[in-house]
């Protein structure tokens, strides 16, 4: 009897496919993600620019919005490259340890932009109910250990992933109906039982998600129990004000990855896979794209510094918001 041993069950690569039932239309599919993808680069390299550069941007909220930027870039540029390779010049092969690496970067990124966005709900409540110790409480050996412990978190959850997506024997051809590798995505290609890969991909998610989801939430309690004791109207709306950039950001990065995370648990045979394709590219172009630009045009003192910089002054320091 013919015996197969691991190592033949293993592709050497897969092909991703793009996005299933629109392959006549994946070029034009490609510009708005070239589009995006451009605008994201530019935009957050700009925000680290000038967070790095700019002398009235060395303040707790900047340094969270430059780990957002860093996050970002990392988490885009993980996706959309490979993207427009299959779109643009049909080059789908991709390595297996390729894609276990790609896996990696996405799930862990993705999980550090939740972790992120948490610290900066967080920096929002010091900053809003305690005025007068932010920069006491919130110091720049404190903002560098809490951002490594978020990217620590990631790191240590996602490493599973790559071990429990190795060790499984892949019979159901090399075909991976997506335009990246996600964990999931490729553990259906196996012919083994991947209960494993999907409970602990399901843990994580509540483990990092659920986790943030409920620091987010107590914070603007919190912050909006503050904000309504205020005498002052204008003190309630400069405080809302405060927090307007952050809540953008909140929903441009939850919105489509509760729509992505619950269609496909719950609507994996109603919701066509194009569907579930192009909602997960956005789920990560998204957040890249809108960040920087929501920033920029919510934030004063980042426009002001815009604004000079464009002008060609030399002057570094601006006016308090």
């Amino acid at each position: 009897m013919l015996t197969l041993n691991k190592t033949d069950l293993m592709p050497a690569s897969f092909i991703l496919s793009g996005v299933p039932g629109l392959e006549d239309t994946q070029l034009w599919i490609s510009f708005p993600f070239c589009s995006m993808y451009v605008v994201a680069m530019v935009g957050n390299c700009g925000l680290l620019y000038l967070i790095r550069y700019e002398d009235a941007l060395h303040k707790p909220m900047y340094y969270f919005l430059a780990m957002l930027s860093f996050t970002d870039i990392v988490m885009c540029s993980s996706t959309v490259p490979k993207a427009l390779c299959i779109f643009w010049f049909h080059l789908k092969d991709i390595g297996f340890d390729e894609c276990l690496v790609q896996m990696f970067f996405i799930h862990t990124f993705t999980g550090m932009e939740s972790g992120v966005l948490m610290l900066m709900a967080l920096d929002r409540y010091v900053a809003i109910c305690y005025p007068l110790r932010y920069s006491t409480i919130l110091t720049n050996p404190l903002i560098t250990k809490v951002g490594l412990a978020t990217f620590l978190r990631g790191v240590l959850l996602i490493i599973p992933f790559t071990f429990l997506t190795k060790r499984l024997p892949y019979c159901r051809g090399n075909i991976l109906p997506h335009t990246y590798c996600d964990h999931m995505s490729v553990a259906k290609l196996s012919c083994g039982n991947v209960k494993v890969n999907a409970v602990y991909g399901l843990m994580v998610a509540l483990l990092i998600g659920g986790f943030d989801i409920l620091c987010i939430t107590a914070s603007y309690t919190m912050i909006l129990r503050a904000v309504v004791s205020l005498s002052s109207a204008d003190a309630r709306q400069k405080a809302f004000n405060t927090c307007s950039a952050h809540i953008c950001a909140i929903v441009f990065s939850y919105t489509p990855a509760f729509f992505s995370f619950f269609s496909h648990r719950f609507g994996e045979h109603t919701i066509p896979s194009s569907c579930h394709i192009i909602v997960a590219n956005i789920y990560l172009l998204l957040p890249p794209t809108m960040n920087p630009i929501v920033y920029g045009v919510k934030t004063k003192q980042i426009r002001d510094c815009v604004i000079r910089l464009l002008s060609g002054s030399k002057d570094t320091k601006s006016h308090s918001i």
